[in-house]
């Protein structure tokens, strides 16, 4: 369910006694909404990253400075290489150093890494606190605020560790994306593309229209952009919220994305590259498979990804076809949707429909061997 006032738009997950609203705007009408949300606690850690926090981090602690009677601050290392074991300690430290209680409130300022960081660390500590999700990434906002999927890497795949625990809140700031770097933006595209393919085909219509105002960062493209996407994420969460199966299509090119991403070294390749990369191989195995899924329609994915200035070509990862094959294989066993050994893909029945399906490792190896130029 979403709704609107003026440059304000909100979309709500529906979670029984764990709902809670995404608010997407910009100015003083967004965080006067968010601030009369802000939950009720004793004090609030910010977890921010060295390049965010001095952009937005002192105004979002004056903005909460009059809620809490304490509000500290962390300050991690910028990247997908610092999601770790060790970098999820500081969070803990700093709650510890500071005497935090199980009503404090933790407020994560940042990208998805900041964000899946934060919200592990939430889960955890002294078995469940509160926490707000204030992403600062475009695909942060569309993707991976939304949802309670939180984690850390390990060095045998990405994600795999974590815990589902659901925020109070999200504020997607629009005004934050003026800041990113382009290849930042780009890859938040991608996630945003993916909602078309998997379930809305009137949004990818519209994004080929409207792909030169994204890419400008028109205001109103982005609110339309944003919204929507957690409009689809919303309705998926709300009905399947800890991936039994409906959830699972929201990982569209995700499966080949995680493969590339850690058999390149985690932050050699952004994770929305990855999946862009891995939305073009999905969409060349459900033609594989027989799908209704035409060239027409791939044609059209590999345009707009290149309208958005993303890869759609995947890379190698070994120097002969045989090793890379089985180097993309060995990567995308450790993925979450398998089961046994069984390989599981996120393809397209039809453009607007994404199902999942076992496929046998002979396919995706041919698949690859034509795929992907050594």
């Amino acid at each position: 369910m979403s709704s609107s006032i003026a440059s304000l738009n909100r979309v709500d997950i529906a979670l029984g006694d764990r709902s809670y609203p995404i608010l997407i705007g910009q100015g003083q009408a967004l965080w006067q909404q968010a601030e009369a949300l802000f939950p009720a606690g004793t004090s609030a850690l910010i977890v921010s990253n060295e390049t965010v926090w001095p952009l937005f981090g002192p105004a979002l602690r004056e903005r909460l400075a009059p809620h809490y009677a304490k509000v500290e601050h962390v300050v991690l290392p910028d990247g997908e290489a610092h999601k770790d074991w060790l970098h999820l300690q500081r969070i803990f430290d700093a709650l510890l150093q500071n005497g935090a209680d199980r009503r404090c409130v933790l407020y994560a300022l940042g990208g998805g890494v900041v964000g899946d960081m934060t919200g592990f660390a939430a889960a955890c500590y002294m078995r469940g606190v509160a926490f707000v999700q204030v992403p600062t990434t475009l695909l942060a906002q569309v993707d991976s605020s939304v949802g309670g999927k939180t984690a850390i890497n390990h060095p045998l795949g990405k994600n795999m560790i974590g815990a589902f625990h659901q925020p109070q809140l999200v504020v997607c700031d629009l005004d934050s994306l003026a800041s990113l770097p382009a290849a930042e933006f780009s890859a938040g595209l991608a996630e945003v593309i993916k909602y078309g393919p998997i379930d809305d085909m009137a949004f990818f219509d519209w994004l080929e229209a409207h792909m030169p105002a994204l890419m400008a960062r028109e205001a109103d493209a982005l609110r339309h952009a944003v919204t929507r996407s957690c409009e689809i994420k919303a309705a998926v969460v709300s009905a399947d919220e800890k991936e039994a199966g409906l959830r699972e299509i929201l990982n569209f090119g995700h499966t080949f994305g995680h493969a590339i991403e850690a058999g390149m070294g985690y932050g050699a390749w952004l994770h929305g590259h990855a999946v862009a990369a891995g939305m073009v191989l999905a969409t060349a195995l459900s033609q594989r498979l027989g799908l209704a899924v035409d060239a027409d329609f791939a044609a059209r994915l590999r345009a707009l990804l290149q309208q958005a200035k993303l890869p759609v070509q995947a890379p190698a990862l070994a120097a002969d076809a045989a090793a890379n094959g089985q180097r993309y294989l060995e990567w995308m066993r450790v993925d979450k949707k398998a089961q046994g050994n069984a390989m599981r893909f996120v393809v397209l029945e039809r453009p607007g429909k994404a199902i999942t399906q076992k496929v046998d490792d002979a396919t995706v190896l041919a698949l690859l061997g034509d795929a992907i130029a050594l």
